[in-house]
C-alpha cells in the first residue's frame, strides 16, 4: 500500500509565517531601472541573498526545527547538505538550543561549511564519488542518536516555510501596485518552487510559475515532462552547487506537476554572467545557484507570460576564490 503523500496548503504557509515572524528577514522586493530597460520587463526582485545565513533555507529549517518536541530537542538533529540547509539547520538549532550535526560533502565551498561550523553546529563530512551516501550516513547518526533527520526539501515543514517567500512576494507586489504575471526561482528537489507555488496560486491564481535549474541537472524539467519522477545520472558537476540534487522531491514533485508552467535550464556561463551582472548592475552578491533565475532571464530563456516578473535570487553564499574567477572571467 502506497503511503499517503502529505499536501501543503495556503494555512500551512501562513502558520509558518508566523512562526518565522521575529526570526526570519522579510526581504524586500526590488527593482532595477537598468534590468527591467535590458528586458523590456519590470522585474521585481526578492534577494534572499539578505536573510539569515545568506539564504532562503533558514526559513524552512526554522519552521521545522521550531516545532520539535522537548524529547526530540534533546536529542537534537542532523541533516545532510552542500550548504545553505546546512547553515540554515544549524543557525536555526542555534537558535533554539539543540545539538545539530550536518553531513557535508568534502568538496563542499569552504565558506558555507565555516559558516555552518561557527553557527555551532557538528561537521561530518564524506566524498559524492566513493562510499556511503549522505542519506546513509545520516541515518547511522540519527539511529545511533535518536536524532530528528531533517530533509533539505522532502519534509511539508520545510516546503511551508519556504513557501512563505511567495506569500511575502505577492503581499509586497500588491504593495507596490503590482500584479505578477511570473513568478521565478531555482529549483534543486523543488521545496523553494513548490512552496512559492502553493501560497502564489493561492494569493494569485493567474501567476504563471516558473523554475530554472542547471542544464546538467535537468531532473525537473524531465520528470515534467515525463509525467513521473525521473533520477538523472549527471556526467559532471554543476557551478550551481546548490542545485544539484538529481532528482525531484516526492513531495514536492507532485505540486510543481500542478502547478508549473515552465522550465528553463541554464548553463555554467550563463550562470557565471549573471553573477557578474548581479554584482556590477544590481550591487548584490549572488551565488552560482542562487543567480539561476536571473541567468534564465538575461539569456532569453523564460517565456513571456507578461510585464511584471518576480524573480527570486535565493542565496548568495558563494565561495570568495571562485566569486573572484567569475568577476574576472575566468570561469
Amino acid at each position: 500500500m502506497n503511503a499517503v503523500v502529505p499536501t501543503i496548503t495556503l494555512a500551512d504557509i501562513e502558520a509558518a509565517a508566523a512562526r518565522l515572524k521575529g526570526q526570519a528577514v522579510e526581504t524586500p522586493l526590488i527593482e532595477s531601472p537598468a534590468l527591467n530597460e535590458r528586458l523590456g520587463l519590470r522585474v521585481l526582485i526578492k534577494p534572499e541573498t539578505l536573510q539569515r545565513v545568506g539564504a532562503f533555507k533558514f526559513r524552512g529549517a526554522y519552521n521545522r526545527l521550531v516545532q520539535l518536541d522537548a524529547d526530540q530537542r534533546a536529542r537534537g538533529v542532523v541533516a545532510f547538505s552542500s550548504g545553505n540547509h546546512a547553515q540554515g539547520v544549524a543557525l536555526a538549532a542555534k537558535l533554539l538550543g539543540l545539538p545539530a550535526v550536518i553531513v557535508m560533502p568534502d568538496d563542499a565551498p569552504s565558506v558555507k561549511v565555516e559558516a555552518t561550523k561557527g553557527y555551532g553546529a557538528e561537521v561530518r563530512f564524506y566524498n559524492r564519488l566513493t562510499g556511503q551516501t549522505r542519506e546513509q550516513i545520516a541515518a547511522e547518526i540519527a539511529k545511533e542518536r535518536g536524532a530528528v533527520v531533517v530533509p533539505a526539501f522532502d519534509d511539508p515543514h520545510i516546503v511551508a516555510g519556504q513557501g512563505t517567500v511567495g506569500l511575502e512576494m505577492v503581499r509586497q507586489a500588491q504593495a507596490l501596485g503590482a500584479t505578477l504575471d511570473a513568478a521565478i526561482a531555482p529549483i534543486s528537489g523543488g521545496g523553494l518552487l513548490a512552496g512559492m507555488a502553493t501560497a502564489i496560486k493561492a494569493l494569485s491564481p493567474q501567476t504563471a510559475i516558473v523554475g530554472a535549474e542547471p542544464a546538467a541537472f535537468d531532473d525537473t524539467l524531465q520528470s515534467l515532462q515525463k509525467g513521473e519522477r525521473v533520477t538523472i545520472k549527471p556526467s559532471g558537476r554543476s557551478y550551481c552547487d546548490a542545485l544539484e540534487s538529481p532528482f525531484p522531491g516526492e513531495i514536492t514533485f507532485p505540486i510543481m506537476r500542478r502547478t508549473v508552467a515552465d522550465v528553463a535550464t541554464v548553463t555554467d556561463a550563463e550562470v557565471a554572467e549573471a553573477m557578474r551582472y548581479a554584482f556590477a548592475t544590481l550591487k548584490l552578491v549572488v551565488e552560482p545557484g542562487g543567480a539561476a533565475g536571473l541567468a534564465a532571464l538575461l539569456a532569453g530563456k523564460v517565456k513571456p507570460f507578461g510585464p511584471t516578473v518576480g524573480l527570486v535570487l535565493s542565496g548568495g553564499n558563494v565561495d570568495p576564490e571562485f566569486f573572484a574567477r567569475v568577476l574576472r572571467g575566468e570561469a
